[in-house]
């Protein structure tokens, strides 16, 4: 495999450990910058929020422009945004270097799996893209754990500015390696992006994702607090879990995405929503037990993490039937579904805190993935009743 792809998905760790790190050390963040906790949260849903704007937008608009030149480019912002965050004075240049970091990451996540097929020949494809995103994998197993363990070490500032070296060398890396006539496909327009908005089937998709997958994020966002404040455990130990956590996240993607295969994505993400609202449900109820706690956690990232492959493989098929002329917009408005649930998640989140206290985001975020096992069932009745008529058209 072309050397490229590796120095891709070291950028794609840099963004994956900018992402997730904040839930691992939110505390120390807000005691340092002298906010509460559900303030401190919107620094995941900002960040969310960024993301969400610019993977179908941002990306539409630089789409013409020289791909390697551009993800270069991106790693520059993201290094910068990420040294903004290192030395912000205040909490909102702070808020701004996340929202800077989090458009990088819209924009970056759609290029790189263009470029990485691109790189490769079309049997390869998959794989080429496979490793570009395992790096977002590894930040989760190792990069967030790791942000913990530097920020009880020295500080949360540090924990970032090695986020921030790192985007400047995976920047370095990608100039030299990315080969200077990559491929240009054919730009997508805005409106072609944003059309999707409006096929009702594909609006249904989108409702799922954000719904079931930025539901977990109501507790998820406060996960460090609770496991520190409700459970009793240490920020060495919380890091640990952590790493239980982003090994859960790796087993969880493996065979989910072997269910979706062997049920269909349909009843694939049936399961694993049902798994993940008992699970947060039983969380709220044993968040005191250290003993049954991190088992909770491991199921809570496998069922979580789990779902996103799964999603991307369900819209992918829903648009091949409903929106087939823009199968790709359709995968980048999901991104953007996925990132506006962790967002408003993250909000909803924060109100939970400071109404009814930290324990409280559990069953909240429990329900609010029920929900989505609902909005699942929906789907399945329409697509029985597409089924049952193209049968009877034949």
């Amino acid at each position: 495999m072309p050397v490229a792809l590796y120095a891709l998905a070291a950028a794609a760790f840099g963004i994956g450990m900018a992402e997730f790190v904040v839930v691992g050390i939110l505390p120390a963040i807000a005691m340092d910058m002298h906010v509460d906790i559900p303030t401190a949260g919107q620094l995941v849903s900002y960040y969310a929020l960024g993301v969400a704007v610019a993977a179908p937008i941002l990306t539409a608009l630089f789409s013409k422009y020289d791909r390697r030149k551009l993800t270069v480019g991106l790693m520059l912002l993201f290094g910068l945004a990420n040294l903004l965050t290192t030395l912000a004075p205040s909490y909102s240049l702070l808020l701004l270097g996340r929202v800077l970091a989090g458009v990088v990451q819209g924009v970056f996540y759609s290029i790189a799996t263009v470029i990485a097929a691109d790189l490769v020949s079309k049997e390869k494809s998959g794989r080429a893209i496979g490793i570009v995103f395992s790096g977002m994998t590894i930040a989760i197993v190792s990069g967030v754990p790791a942000g913990a363990f530097i920020t009880d070490w020295l500080n949360w500032r540090a924990a970032f500015a090695v986020i921030s070296i790192l985007g400047f060398v995976a920047m370095v890396a990608l100039w030299f390696v990315l080969p200077a006539n990559l491929k240009r496909p054919k730009p997508a327009s805005v409106f072609k992006q944003l059309s999707v908005i409006g096929v009702p089937r594909m609006i249904l998709v989108f409702l799922i994702t954000g719904v079931g997958y930025g539901g977990s994020f109501i507790a998820y966002t406060y996960l460090s607090e609770i496991l520190g404040q409700i459970t009793g455990f240490s920020a060495s130990a919380i890091g640990t879990i952590l790493i239980f956590y982003g090994v859960a996240v790796v087993v969880g993607n493996i065979y989910a995405a072997k269910l979706a295969d062997h049920k269909g994505p349909l009843k694939a993400s049936a399961v694993i929503f049902v798994a993940l609202a008992i699970t947060l449900l039983l969380f709220g109820f044993v968040a005191t037990n250290k003993f049954y706690v991190i088992p909770l956690i491991m199921i809570w990232g496998a069922a979580a993490f789990g779902s996103v492959p799964v999603l991307q493989l369900y819209v992918v098929q829903q648009a091949e039937k409903h929106f087939p002329h823009a199968v790709d917009a359709s995968s980048s408005m999901n991104i953007s579904a996925f990132n506006l649930g962790i967002a408003v998640g993250a909000s909803v989140g924060g109100f939970v805190v400071a109404k009814y206290g930290l324990i409280a985001t559990a069953p909240a975020a429990a329900a609010v993935v029920a929900l989505s096992v609902l909005l699942i069932a929906y789907s399945g009745v329409l697509e029985a009743k597409d089924n049952k008529k193209l049968a009877t058209n034949k």
